[in-house]
């Protein structure tokens, strides 16, 4: 999907990060862990949209989670070899 072209407002990116039962939040030198629920519905769309109203790039669907923003340290931690 090219978010350029197609972009994913708050209902739809619910939609996507409720599918997995953790959701990761990588902004700034910040990166938090959500369990996937209607309880943390609110929090979880603040971290994970950005100041367009857009879901935030790169979004990543994992196996077990969903990976919002860019960390480099966790991605070194959650990719590496």
């Amino acid at each position: 999907m090219d978010a350029r072209k197609e972009r994913i407002d708050a209902d739809a990116a619910w939609a996507i990060l409720s599918t997995r039962p953790l959701v990761v939040t990588a902004r700034g030198k910040k990166v938090t862990e959500w369990q996937a629920g209607d309880e943390n519905k609110e929090a979880i769309l603040k971290a994970a949209m950005g100041p367009s109203g857009n879901l935030r790039a790169p979004t990543l669907r994992l196996k077990d989670r969903i990976v919002v923003g860019f960390h480099e340290d966790y991605y070194k931690a959650t990719f590496a070899p």
